[in-house]
């Protein structure tokens, strides 16, 4: 089968990465896993090839010839064929096997590409981007007017938000989102910002007055970390949690919030996360 479009592509295991993971950051990509012996997809790429070309640019049909790709294949779990996956952003979103029929695939495509929300979105990223913030914020609070639980449009302005010191208008928006991991760790840069504008002077001194007043502590630490001075205030935290008094919950609830702004992989989350463990348990 030859491309018959700008719009369509052969794709190898070479260049999947490239040509479907990456570019599926920039446009929807339609992966046709298909095979010269398989007789639905012969009535099925066709009607793709049609749809795509028709539509302009809207997406782009990577085909993907199994016997070639086993591999690929192998990676997607594709179990029969023809299947057909939708990607958007370097991951799949919904996909299909067997040869459906015309109003079928059309009414898929309908759902795998950008809404008009979507659009939205993505001009208010652009905007932001190119520090056009307040742009960027009318943007992402008229998604949120039509839509006020749209994950990235709620993401999208609380990190404009955060970022202008808002915490306390960011933490309420982000309440009002499903829970995921970046709703979780916005929350948690949040709450850490709101603390870094407390007087850290003023804190070490109630310490130095009070050095047994486990809440002080906790208030110096979220100063600390606030200020992205991270390792002192684990540091402090993690005494809170060993002394074993009521502030402990309050102290690994900050520690966590700590781990969430740093991520997974970062060495201060790592060396720390063992010590909670251990003092914990």
């Amino acid at each position: 089968m030859q491309p018959t479009s700008p719009y369509i592509q052969d794709v190898s295991s070479a260049d999947f990465q490239q040509a479907v993971l990456q570019k599926s950051h920039e446009v929807p990509v339609v992966v046709d896993f298909w095979a010269e012996w398989c007789g639905p997809c012969k009535t099925l790429g066709p009607t793709l090839e049609e749809l795509t070309a028709e539509g302009g640019g809207a997406f782009v049909l990577a085909k993907v010839d199994v016997d070639s790709n086993q591999e690929l294949a192998a990676q997607f779990n594709v179990q029969g064929i023809p299947t057909v996956i939708g990607f958007r952003n370097g991951v799949p979103v919904d996909q299909f096997t067997g040869a459906l029929p015309e109003n079928a695939i059309s009414e898929w495509l309908g759902n795998l590409l950008p809404s008009e929300i979507d659009i939205v979105v993505d001009q208010a990223r652009d905007a932001a981007i190119a520090g056009n913030l307040e742009t960027a914020e009318r943007l992402f609070r008229a998604v949120l007017e039509e839509q006020p639980d749209h994950l990235d449009a709620g993401t999208g302005l609380a990190a404009l938000l955060m970022a202008s010191d808002r915490q306390d208008e960011a933490l309420q928006l982000l309440d009002r989102l499903p829970e995921t991991a970046e709703v979780g760790r916005l929350r948690s840069a949040a709450r850490l910002r709101a603390s870094g504008a407390s007087d850290l002077t003023e804190i070490t001194q109630r310490l130095e007055a009070a050095p047994e007043d486990d809440r002080i502590r906790i208030e110096l630490a979220l100063a600390q970390a606030g200020r992205a001075d991270y390792e002192p205030a684990l540091e402090q935290l993690m005494d809170v949690i060993r002394s074993g008094g009521s502030s402990k919950e309050d102290a690994r609830v900050a520690v966590i919030d700590i781990f969430d702004v740093l991520g997974d992989g970062h060495p201060l989350t790592t060396t720390y996360r063992r010590q909670l463990a251990s003092a914990l348990f």
